[in-house]
């Protein structure tokens, strides 16, 4: 009889050990799919919705890295800093081979002007032999280091992202900026042609084309890329800087 007591028992607890484990399951799953409703969200700018979203996916498992991460985002967009830190870091303890958050918190670090910090996290991304895209972390290390600045360590970043993938569109736009800075228009068209093999024309694209074919005296191409700008990106900033080249340019100043 005791025997049979003692299996019984035994079987309880399997049975309530599994039961455990499938609400833990079901609450994962659920969790996944409020956090992807929050990305959705955090992606079309409605912010509100998704702060909805992703806090509930944390109610459900609050270990859950992906939906720290993206409220880390989701806080740092607006503007506050110090949840946004708090997440990124919880996001990072419980995956801390997580290259797109470490990309991630190293942009946030860089726009606090924690510049040191900041180049630690895009190195760990970037050095992790099994993340897909290292180019990005490298990329965004040398826009950080700009803002430093620190020239040559910014020059030599992009040049790795482009070892890496030399289609990878950020970093040939930043190369070219980076030519025309240098007075070296000539090699700001190349990369610019290359960029434009493999990305659309954006406002920072056509307005550094308009003056770059303007320094090399070809003012047909540089008047085409400025209606261009125009047409296609008319409230941009870029668009308001270029009436106000072509206004000094009128006035002679």
């Amino acid at each position: 009889m005791l025997a049979c007591t003692v299996m019984a028992l035994s079987l309880l607890a399997c049975t309530s050990t599994e039961e455990r484990q499938r609400e833990k399951d079901k609450a994962a799953r659920a969790a996944s799919a409020y956090t992807q409703l929050g990305i959705e969200y955090l992606r079309e700018g409605n912010y509100e919705l998704s702060l909805t979203k992703l806090k509930k996916a944390l109610e459900l498992d609050s270990d859950y890295a992906q939906a720290h991460g993206s409220i880390a985002i989701l806080y740092e967009k607006v503007g506050d800093d110090k949840l946004a830190e708090k997440h990124y870091k919880k996001a990072l303890r419980l995956t801390p081979d997580d290259s797109g958050v470490h990309n991630n918190y190293g942009q946030f670090l860089c726009f606090q002007g924690r510049y040191k910090d900041a180049n630690a996290e895009f190195m760990k991304a970037a050095t992790n032999r099994f993340y897909a895209t290292p180019a990005v972390p490298l990329t965004n290390a040398g826009m950080c280091a700009k803002r430093v600045p620190d020239m040559a360590l910014a020059e030599k970043y992009f040049r790795q992202a482009l070892k890496i993938d030399d289609k990878f569109a950020p970093a040939l736009l930043q190369m070219a900026v980076f030519k025309f800075e240098q007075g070296a228009f000539l090699s700001s068209r190349a990369y610019l042609q290359r960029f434009q093999e493999v990305a659309e024309h954006n406002p920072e694209s056509l307005w550094l084309a308009v003056r770059t074919e303007f320094a090399l005296r070809d003012e047909g191409t540089s008047a085409h890329y400025a209606v261009m700008l125009k047409e296609n990106f008319p409230k941009s900033e870029q668009a308001m800087l270029l009436l106000e080249w072509e206004n000094e340019r009128r006035s002679g100043r």
